[in-house]
């Protein structure tokens, strides 16, 4: 048990504080703002960038509306898939180590939401015509881009090592061939 903590501890460290901060930022938008309204610090900046309580039964971006019962059953596979694969991943790959603590809590810190507001996830966070999101919103898509360049950027290690290996390889093979 102390072998897996040591392994998890940045998974659930990261993860722990991305669900503290969702739910919190949630609570805080669910009380000091009046669902459907909008509040921005400065006039000027409302039509660029403005806090607006609203939810949704959908996922990110409030995509697949009504669809929140299926939506919580897939948080949790997510979670748990995360939560065995993680211990998998050698611990100097921080790249995919950290793109999957965010995933976790962001997946998590919206189930959290599922359960307890009746389906319905708060979002908050509105910047120019975007879809209005929330913190787990924010942390599942920077985790999923982090993911998806994190292998990108392996996949061209991997390609330019075999080239490195097979222009060595040819080397010595022409090196072997020369006579004296």
């Amino acid at each position: 048990m102390k072998a897996y903590l040591k392994k998890t501890r940045w998974l659930y460290l990261i993860a722990a504080i991305i669900i503290v901060l969702d739910q919190v930022t949630k609570e805080l938008v669910r009380t000091l703002i009046p669902y459907g309204q909008s509040w921005s610090p400065w006039p000027w900046l409302a039509p660029y960038a403005r806090l607006i309580h609203w939810s949704n039964t959908g996922v990110a971006f409030g995509m697949f509306q009504g669809k929140s019962i299926l939506f919580a059953g897939l948080a949790a596979v997510v979670a748990a898939a995360i939560i065995y694969y993680y211990p998998q991943v050698p611990e100097q790959d921080r790249v995919l180590r950290f793109a999957l603590a965010m995933q976790l809590g962001g997946a998590v810190g919206n189930l959290i939401d599922r359960i307890f507001q009746a389906g319905q996830v708060t979002d908050f966070i509105s910047v120019g015509n975007f879809a209005i999101f929330n913190v787990a919103d924010a942390c599942i898509t920077v985790g999923v881009g982090v993911l998806l360049i994190g292998i990108w950027l392996e996949d061209k290690r991997e390609k330019e090592q075999k080239k490195l290996s097979q222009t060595a390889d040819s080397e010595t093979s022409n090196s072997d061939n020369v006579q004296p």
